[in-house]
């Protein structure tokens, strides 16, 4: 068997798995449109219907006609899953009924109306993810979907159509589907159907008509449908033809002008600037995707560092045109251009004209790369792009200084060394070979010379082989060709030695430099798939943000050399500097770069002039800092396959970053719940065992006031002191009822163990009750009402409301002065209470910060002389959130402070005294 079809056995154990998931996995067949009234409901019911009559097991689980006659009739003899109810705000609302659907388990399940949120108290938020619960349990489904529900083109359509839905599917769904058919009509036709009454119902239609449905939105929501549909079939073309690929061969299926798609083939040449723009030109011409490749051989790996920095440029160059690159390796450049173009599905092929020969070269034939190309890409157009004066050049690196007219290459002793090394290994097996010329044939001495050929191959490459070759032929018909120590031959046959010699020599350096540069590349491959995974496992282990700030910038720095720096946010979301800035490091750039989410330095289009290169580390929420790097060779960072080694680890470090953050919150979060917990537990605990003993202590103080009055010590005010102990008892217990009720509200929020008494209730006599429970603490301070007689009924707990009120009424007490005001309104919505003092008002220092009087254990006043633990605005702020409400703290105009709580209200019944 011919080893170079033969297929991979892990390829095909994974392909079979992954055969064997996707056959437990049940398909997702979409019907997608343009908009509402193409027909998607309308055909895949009747392709439900040819399917029932063809013997398959179709149910329907929803499906939504809008009131449409002819898509109604379909419906017969298909059997419908009953809806499962769910009850949401005081109304029962019909909802697919997943469960019921698997249980059921039918061969074909129709699930109309994919982008549907799911009511509240649904196991999923979406329909999509039913249906893709659906799909694992093997359950075929069948749905439709409007092009304005996909996530990608939502605000696309909005800006088209002047309407923004807000029920959206993710693009995955759409991609990842089995079959994708397109429902499609003209507009003309749409806008007939709308005016007949086949999509919404007249009063709605009309106003259909006058917004979304207008032809010119109709016209470019089908274009934005058909190009949709079309990328889905293009992706399913390019799997089809990689796995045909993989199964026949390396060669695989030619390619398919479906796509357009253009291929630019960047070459050393000074033109290939002018190829890149011509095939950019076209792609825009065409509207279609394209690519750049620059194809290295050996012979262009030799090539001077300034050409070789050329072509880095041109491909930078077809990046910002907006072209994906790629550097390939390879040793024959139209197989390997022919190859990347099958596996990228291209049309057209863009190559440069060869520069016009000079002197004695204009002797020698063409050049064949077109005849090559055409020969292994005979169904590919090639565009022979015109030669321009223009030159794309890499930007200067700072600090580096050369002639401008120089040509950037590699010093002559470095250049000529390798022929030294060639000359020099000939006269060593020369020498080795002179005293076993009596012992050994002449072919064994062949073999030695052949031997230096290879070794002088290994080491530096073609040219050097090739001239090692040719002394060893002159050597060996110098020294051991008889006649000797002369070039000429006694023998004919010496001469087809010879000519065998040098081909051979010739072949084994020219395989044997083609074997060390495939090395060099698998060695280049291999080393940076081992950063990327030493770093990934490495970072799977870190817990701490300066861990993987350590190891990132080990990483990188091991990688491509030269310094590298990880900066992270502070506290204050703002990117932390270090305390010694590197030389040439600039934080400005470093925080553009941040705040912007773009690669900035060296080898960009921004700031190109620093010495660093900066790279935002972006993860999946947010960018979580800011990758810096001053690399040992900055032209590494214009190599296409090196950009995006540094790309990879910086996302791996952004990812890194963020799941070491969500940890940090993660505990945090359940140090504070379990700190809550502990903390309602012991005012549970304290309450509870408090108010008993207090209870008969203010039992026994009210005995003692009450009782006569009987002779004491002198100077000593009896019944003085049981007032005194009276009040004092009243307000240590009025504090353990604020930590009770603190404590049961908590649990309650927590674990729904308190229920409200909601009644229809008069505000009036909720606000009496309050001002008569509140007396003892507001002492002689007086209490105005303002109240309107015509103040309606309103839905709440009396209990908890008045509790409210008596705590802002004692706060007012305490904190404010006469007169106390309060106030109630009604609006349509809402009732309004207010509770005003005419005292001080609130401190300065919570200007801004008002709402925070409302937490737990927080006073205005934290060195107040006035009695209190800041308890009582916190159970106003629990109760009224219970009830859907909001409070909240403000200075008065005239002076003050005033407490306005707002509650949500419905109209009251109408009584029968009304009726």
């Amino acid at each position: 068997m011919n080893d170079a079809v033969r297929p991979d056995p892990d390829a095909l154990l994974a392909e079979l798995r992954a055969q064997e998931a996707q056959a437990r996995r049940g398909k997702l067949r979409i019907y997608f449109g343009a908009s509402a009234g193409v027909g998607k409901t309308w055909a895949m019911l009747s392709a439900a219907q040819r399917e029932r009559a063809g013997g398959r097991d179709v149910v329907i689980g929803v499906v939504e006609t809008h009131g449409r006659s002819e898509t109604a009739a379909l419906l017969a003899g298909l059997e419908t899953l009953p809806p499962r109810e769910l009850s949401y705000r005081g109304r029962t609302l019909a909802e697919f009924d997943l469960d019921g659907a698997l249980a059921r388990k039918p061969a074909v399940l129709l699930v109309d109306e994919l982008a549907h949120s799911n009511a509240p108290g649904s196991r999923h938020a979406k329909r999509w993810q039913d249906v893709q619960e659906l799909q694992a349990a093997g359950i075929e489904v069948w749905s439709a979907l409007n092009v304005q529900h996909l996530e990608s083109l939502n605000g696309t359509v909005g800006a088209i159509t002047g309407v923004r839905v807000h029920e959206t599917v993710p693009d995955t769904v759409l991609d990842e589907a089995d079959e994708v058919v397109l429902v499609d009509v003209t507009a003309d036709e749409l806008t007939a159907r709308l005016a007949a009454g086949k999509v919404y119902l007249p009063q709605q239609a009309e106003r259909a008509a006058q917004n979304f449905f207008r032809k010119g939105n109709l016209i470019a929501l089908r274009e934005i449908a058909l190009r949709r549909t079309a990328e889905h079939v293009e992706d399913d073309v390019r799997g089809w033809r990689i796995e045909q690929s993989g199964r026949g061969g390396e060669a695989g299926p030619p390619a398919w002008n479906t796509s357009g798609a253009i291929l630019a083939c960047v070459g050393p040449h000074e033109g290939a600037s002018q190829t890149v723009r011509t095939a950019a030109r076209l792609a825009g011409q065409l509207n279609v995707r394209w690519h750049a490749a620059y194809v290295e051989t050996p012979r262009l790996q030799r090539l001077p560092a300034g050409r070789r920095d050329r072509i880095l440029a041109v491909l930078q160059l077809a990046e910002e045109l907006g072209a994906e690159t790629a550097v390939l390796t390879g040793e024959n450049v139209a197989e390997a251009l022919s190859a990347q173009a099958r596996r990228l599905n291209c049309a057209t092929l863009v190559v440069g004209r060869p520069e016009p020969e000079r002197g004695w070269r204009r002797w020698w034939p063409p050049r064949v790369l077109m005849r090559q190309l055409a020969r292994h890409a005979p169904g590919i157009d090639i565009v022979e792009a015109a030669r321009a004066d223009s030159v794309r050049r890499l930007p200067q690196r700072p600090g580096r200084r050369r002639d401008p007219g120089a040509e950037d290459s590699d010093p002559p002793e470095v250049r000529w060394r390798g022929y030294a090394w060639a000359a020099a290994s000939s006269v060593a097996v020369t020498l080795l070979a002179t005293p076993l010329a009596g012992v050994l044939e002449l072919a064994n001495i062949v073999m030695l010379f052949l031997l230096g050929v290879v070794g002088v191959a290994m080491r530096f490459g073609r040219g050097p082989a090739a001239f090692a070759a040719l002394l060893n032929v002159a050597a060996f018909d110098f020294f051991f060709v008889s006649p000797r120590l002369s070039f000429a031959v006694s023998d004919v046959q010496y001469v087809l030695t010879f000519a065998v010699m040098l081909g051979v020599g010739l072949l084994v350096g020219q395989l044997t430099a083609g074997l060390r540069f495939a090395v060099g590349v698998s060695t280049s491959r291999e080393r940076r798939a081992q950063s990327l995974f030493e770093l990934t496992r490495e970072l799977s282990a870190a817990l701490e943000t300066s861990q993987v700030v350590q190891l990132g910038a080990a990483a990188v720095q091991g990688h491509f050399g030269g310094r590298a720096l990880v900066l992270v946010t502070d506290a204050g979301d703002r990117l932390a500097m270090p305390a010694e800035l590197p030389i040439g490091f600039d934080p400005s750039v470093a925080d553009w770069t941040f705040r912007h989410g773009q690669p900035a330095g060296l080898a960009t289009a921004t700031l190109a002039a620093q010495p660093w290169h900066y790279v935002p580390l972006k993860a999946p929420m947010r960018v979580r800092g800011v990758l810096a790097l001053e690399p040992a060779q900055p032209r590494w960072l214009m190599i296409p396959e090196q950009a995006q080694q540094l790309d990879t680890l910086a996302r791996q470090i952004a990812i890194a970053l963020e799941r070491v953050h969500y940890v940090d919150v993660a505990q945090q979060a359940v140090v504070e719940m379990e700190s809550e917990r502990l903390r309602n537990a012991l005012l549970g605990a304290i309450s509870h065992d408090v108010r008993t003993p207090l209870t008969a202590l203010i039992a026994l103080a009210e005995s003692l006031q009450a009782a006569p009055a009987a002779p004491g010590a002198p100077g000593v005010d009896g019944p003085a002191v049981a007032r005194a102990i009276v009040a004092q008892a009243h307000q240590l217990h009025a504090l353990v009822n604020n930590l009770l009720d603190m404590a049961r509200l908590e649990s309650g929020i927590a674990g729904s163990a308190v229920q409200l008494r909601r009644e229809w209730q008069s505000v009036e006599e909720v606000v009496g009750a309050a001002i008569r429970a509140a007396r003892p603490a507001l002492g002689e301070i007086a209490v105005q009402t303002d109240l309107p007689p015509d103040l309606p009924l309103v839905e709440f707990d009396a209990v908890l409301i008045e509790r409210v009120l008596v705590n802002l009424l004692e706060n007012a007490g305490k904190y404010g002065a006469a007169p106390v005001v309060v106030a109630a309104r009604a609006t349509e919505r809402s009732l309004v209470l207010s509770v005003r003092d005419h005292g001080p008002g609130l401190p300065a220092a919570l200007e801004g910060r008002e709402q925070t009087l409302f937490d737990k254990f927080t006073r205005g006043q934290a060195e107040s002389a006035t009695p209190g633990v800041g308890l009582g605005l916190a159970i106003c702020k629990a109760v009224v959130s219970a009830h859907g409400g909001e409070i909240t703290a403000a200075n008065a105009v005239d002076g003050g402070a005033v407490f306005t709580v707002t509650l949500p209200r419905r109209e009251a019944p109408v009584t029968e005294e009304a009726v």
